[in-house]
């Protein structure tokens, strides 16, 4: 476990361009700092192209980054490729597909994520053990997947399908959780209940957690702080009381406020 005084998530001065020095360059993040205290649930807002899930992929490992330092629990996982990373991280992406196998069983599913950073060997057979710890959690998403546990996965629906890659990406409490807009494919009502279950896991297991969402609402409702990114930086950081005040319309004209500019983000201003 992390001192108190270690940040889990570290982010010092990050820089990354994208097709750098064509006629297409894209600066995506432009010295972005950010600390994350153990325990904090940091929900992720801003426009278009402001550089949220490129801050997520930068921290998992998707590409190196061109300056700037990230630390998991004070170990310096900048050099790191992704596979190692996958150690410190639980990733949960927008695409319900994206974090299980389709045509492995829900318990099979939920054995690899058991099994993730051990030794592989020939003999991973379910125990019984296993099977019973398997069926507890999935009752606890209330979905009625503890009765189907030898279903495909491929069967199951997307709200389903992302409700089980929460619980396999939260599996073994991992030191950072990212969630990639998860909810952003799912109806109204389907991105309610996961978003119930997101909170109920990170409770449980005490995670630290970023997610970035397109949705102010849901941003305000969730977390215990809320920052909000702009031109590959953090321009807002809330928390406590002050977040918990917050509105959509607030939120908007902290936004002009901070970066000078309009928001300009229809996704966002749709789920006012």
């Amino acid at each position: 476990m992390s001192e108190n005084n270690t940040p889990m998530l570290s982010i010092k001065g990050i820089t990354k361009a994208f097709y750098p020095g064509t006629v297409n360059e894209k600066i995506a993040l432009n010295g972005l700092c950010l600390d994350l205290n153990v325990g904090d649930f940091v929900t992720v807002i801003g426009g278009n192209g402001a550089g949220k899930s490129t801050m997520l992929n930068a921290v998992a490992g998707v590409f190196p980054i061109d300056g700037g330092d990230i630390l998991i629990d004070g170990v310096n996982v900048t050099r790191l490729p992704e596979h190692k990373r996958a150690a410190y991280i639980g990733r949960v992406f927008q695409d319900p597909m994206m974090g299980t196998c389709a045509n492995m069983q829900i318990e099979e599913n939920l054995a690899i994520a058991a099994r993730r950073g051990k030794m592989r060997t020939l003999k991973w057979s379910i125990t019984g053990g296993e099977r019973e710890k398997f069926r507890e959690m999935l009752a606890m998403l209330d979905l009625g997947l503890e009765d189907r546990m030898t279903a495909k996965v491929g069967l199951l629906s997307g709200g389903q399908r992302q409700a089980l890659t929460l619980l396999m990406a939260t599996l073994m409490s991992p030191k950072l959780l990212l969630l990639d807009e998860h909810t952003a494919a799912l109806d109204p009502k389907t991105a309610a209940k996961v978003l119930e279950i997101t909170d109920k896991l990170i409770s449980e297991h005490k995670l630290t957690a970023l997610m970035v969402t397109h949705n102010m609402k849901d941003a305000i409702a969730h977390g215990n702080r809320l920052i909000m990114m702009h031109d590959g930086r953090v321009i807002l950081d809330v928390s406590g009381e002050e977040k918990k005040q917050l509105t959509v319309e607030s939120l908007i004209a902290k936004f002009s406020e901070n970066s000078g500019e309009d928001f300009v983000n229809d996704r966002a201003l749709l789920n006012k």
